[in-house]
């Protein structure tokens, strides 16, 4: 993973100095670099920063002023000379707080400390992607059930409501949602429509002939409409 970074200090000394260090490591991209906090706040908007070296006492902004209008997603590790505002840097999304003059080995811990926060951060988002595409929420007995889609055997549209047939529950769940709305929501990688009444998954099925499927022990009816679909899906 390699980081956004800018930095923003009135000192050309320290200006220098710190990007001589984004120079080292090798997991931080130097894409900006402002001796104020004005001029940086002009294009900040237009570019995605991950991660601001940020000092605190600068002209006409400061560097607290300018952390307070920052989004979420960008990062600060402040570098200053004054240890007072340590404790308010921790309220603006700073992950750590350098006190000059600090060596590059200081640097380098904090820098990683905003690398790993990323990563975590890139990790918790995956996971959640991956829950959201595993299932579907669905009313049922005034309350919402998680139903997998690798537990769904097949689900049966009666009107305004649906029966969805699992492998983990003993009773079809039952829902108010027409089949038409479901199917919307269901990934047809998986699922498919063979009749106006039925929607099943595509590897539950245990055997076809002429007009029926057969998932476990139900023989569901093939609709003329689906079947040529049905079969060309299967090679047939």
């Amino acid at each position: 993973m390699i980081l956004n970074c800018w930095i923003v200090d009135d000192e050309p000394l320290a200006l220098s100095l710190l990007e001589s260090y984004v120079q080292k490591t090798s997991f931080l991209k130097l894409t900006g670099k402002y001796s104020n906090a004005l001029s940086a706040m002009k294009h900040f908007a237009d570019e995605k920063v991950d991660l601001l070296f940020l000092d605190i006492q600068m002209p006409e902004v400061n560097g607290m002023e300018f952390a307070r209008v920052i989004g979420d997603h960008t990062r600060i590790i402040f570098t200053t000379a004054f240890s007072e505002y340590a404790l308010e840097g921790y309220k603006v999304n700073a992950l750590d707080y350098l006190l000059k003059p600090f060596s590059f080995a200081d640097f380098l811990t904090a820098a990683k400390k905003a690398l790993n926060w990323f990563e975590m951060t890139d990790k918790k988002m995956v996971t959640e992607t991956v829950q959201e595409n595993s299932g579907i929420f669905v009313k049922s007995d005034y309350k919402l059930l998680h139903v997998l889609f690798d537990d769904i055997l097949y689900i049966e549209g009666l009107k305004d409501y649906v029966k969805i047939y699992t492998e983990s529950h003993p009773k079809p769940i039952l829902s108010l949602i027409s089949l038409k709305a479901l199917e919307e929501d269901l990934p047809s990688e998986r699922f498919m429509r063979v009749h106006r009444s039925y929607i099943i998954h595509k590897n539950k099925i245990s055997s076809i002939n002429k007009s029926r499927i057969t998932i476990g022990e139900k023989q569901i009816p093939m609709g003329d409409t689906y079947r040529k679909q049905f079969m060309s899906l299967i090679g047939r």
